[in-house]
């Protein structure tokens, strides 16, 4: 089992990190939550250009039939520069469900927007009760999908909530047309967890990042505060999290087990939590305001560690495989 990625993946990684880099995302970001998705759609056309919205569609409808580390990888990244839009959505959970709808009605909508979403042209959202009891930015995707056990069917959006991160916004749906039966329900609605995953661990290493950045140079009672044990420690302690959880993710996209997925959620919730939780602490009360944007990643870490199922519920899914079958005296 290979838990590192490879020169090539590597190489991918960089390539995305560089795009983002320069794509000046925190002001698509603003914009988006104000409600115009412009600035947001450009950015996902980049994104599409570089493959990354094709990652897990098969090859026959133009996609890259890419392995889910690679999925991984493009939503670590995703997360670390904190890109707005359905993410594991688009990229994971979606592609997964019409590519397996392929299978048993060829022909049909499916490979229509398969090859849509591999070519960037579209966004796509779901609800999935209980993980997903809301369809997120089904204002800003073209396709709307509900799930219930095992049927899909496409939906319409109705009554729209906030979430604590700006950019996500939460809509009630409703049937909108014909439902059918999908095989591939529980493997796609655990790719979207494991991609959830990703991004948690890139939002945590942006966070890390950041809070190591400001200890450098904000200085208290004479020296920066980088200086001070209390301050490494609490840093180190981040960075150790977030390097026991990435293992976790890696091995998740290898087997792709529930077990697996559910302890690399539950992994990622904790160690990225705590990296925002650091964060506020080494930053004070700048961190706090709007302004400053460090905002941008701790409420976007909270939202995502309660979406695709909380930590509660992925501790509950590793206790049930763990004891599956067992016996007490």
């Amino acid at each position: 089992m290979r838990l590192v990625p490879s020169v090539e993946q590597t190489g991918f990684a960089t390539t995305l990190h560089d795009m983002l880099s320069a794509a000046r995302v925190p002001e698509a970001a603003d914009s988006w939550a104000e409600g115009n998705h412009g600035p947001g759609r450009q950015l996902w056309t980049q994104l599409a250009d570089l493959g990354v919205t094709a990652l897990a569609i098969p090859a026959r409808h133009g996609g890259l039939d890419a392995t889910p580390i690679d999925l991984v990888i493009a939503a670590e990244e995703l997360g670390h520069h904190a890109v707005p839009g359905p993410i594991p959505e688009t990229l994971a959970t979606v592609p997964t469900l019409l590519a397996a709808l392929t299978e048993t009605v060829p022909g049909g909508e499916a490979e229509r927007w398969l090859s849509e979403l591999a070519a960037g042209r579209a966004l796509a959202t779901l609800t999935a009760p209980p993980w997903l009891p809301f369809a997120v930015d089904a204002d800003a995707a073209e396709l709307v999908l509900l799930v219930d056990g095992d049927a899909v069917g496409t939906a319409r959006r109705g009554t729209v909530h906030s979430s604590m991160d700006r950019t996500r916004r939460l809509y009630e749906v409703e049937s909108a047309g014909p439902v059918e039966i999908c095989p591939a329900v529980g493997r796609a609605l655990d790719l979207g967890a494991l991609v959830c995953a990703a991004q948690l661990l890139g939002a945590g290493r942006a966070l890390l990042e950041a809070a190591v950045a400001h200890a450098r140079t904000r200085v208290q009672f004479g020296r920066a505060i980088g200086g001070f044990q209390a301050v490494q420690q609490r840093l180190a302690d981040v960075a150790v999290g977030l390097e026991f959880a990435r293992p976790l993710v890696y091995a998740a996209a290898v087997t792709l087990t529930p077990r697996d997925v559910s302890a690399a959620k539950v992994a990622c919730s904790d160690a990225a939590n705590r990296a925002a939780r650091a964060a506020l602490q080494v930053h004070g009360a700048i961190g706090y305001t709007q302004e400053h944007g460090l905002g941008r990643w701790v409420t976007k870490v909270r939202a995502l560690s309660l979406s695709w199922g909380a930590p509660a519920d992925h501790r509950a899914r590793v206790m049930a495989e763990l004891t599956k079958g067992a016996t007490w005296n």
